[in-house]
């Protein structure tokens, strides 16, 4: 049995008076690669963010390395867990490899910058996902799909356990769709790390993903292991938020 890297116990998050998710349970282990599925409002991407630390939860725990992530500070949490948003949040003129770069400040000291050694690791995460030539480009002048797989490689080079996803793929064309889906699931599974991620499409959670939960209401409505699934306890399951489907 492989290691419990994230364990989610009775976790409850509102916005206001409003609860989205309630009595959440989840367990992510090493090299999973785990899809949220569920319809819009269903609690998908409050859970990251709860998970993260980037919204506040009501009650419960998320576990990462024996401790409770959701008490840690923000720079001892960023050691553990990384997050890849729908849209990136950079506006201004930077090269790729400072955007890469960023990743290490959760593991350098407040008055230390990035030296050779993580240039050198920075460009070699470039490389591995295929981007290298990039490396001195603007960010900014970058397709959507170069984009996302910088920031995937910022993620890498953080170097956390735990990698949430909201929707990475939501604007991106078809062949760039699996172009990343594809990086992250071998980033997964080649590095040890365990990846949560939303997607709208159950074609790409199963095409990519080890196993598929599904959000109602903001809970757990069922789940799907991919290696072991059959067309019809898909389509069951599936059913469940998406109504009749084939």
């Amino acid at each position: 049995m492989k290691k419990v890297l994230l364990e989610v116990k009775a976790l409850k998050v509102s916005y206001d008076k409003n609860v989205v998710i309630e009595n959440m349970n989840l367990t992510l282990r090493e090299g999973e690669f785990v899809a949220l599925l569920g319809l819009n409002g269903s609690g998908k991407t409050t859970l990251l963010k709860a998970i993260c630390g980037l919204h506040k939860s009501d009650s419960g725990s998320c576990i990462v390395d024996g401790m409770n992530g959701l008490i840690m500070n923000e720079r001892n949490r960023s050691r553990l867990m990384s997050y890849v948003p729908q849209r990136n949040s950079v506006i201004y003129s930077i090269s790729v490899l400072d955007v890469v770069l960023m990743g290490f400040n959760p593991r350098l000291t407040i008055f230390k910058s990035p030296g050779r050694a993580e240039r050198e690791m920075a460009t070699k995460v470039l490389g591995r996902l295929g981007i290298s030539e990039m490396a001195d480009d603007n960010f900014l002048n970058l397709s959507e799909g170069q984009k996302q797989l910088v920031i995937l490689a910022r993620a890498m080079v953080q170097d956390t356990p735990i990698m949430l996803f909201d929707e990475p793929d939501s604007a991106l064309d078809f062949v760039n769709k699996h172009m990343v889906l594809d990086k992250i699931r071998n980033t997964i599974h080649d590095d040890g790390r365990c990846g949560l991620i939303t997607l709208h499409d159950p074609n790409y959670a199963l095409g990519y993903c080890d196993r598929i939960v599904l959000l109602s209401s903001g809970g757990v409505c069922g789940e799907i292991i991919v290696k072991n699934a059959t067309r019809s306890s898909v389509e069951e399951t599936l059913s469940r938020i998406y109504g009749d489907i084939e």
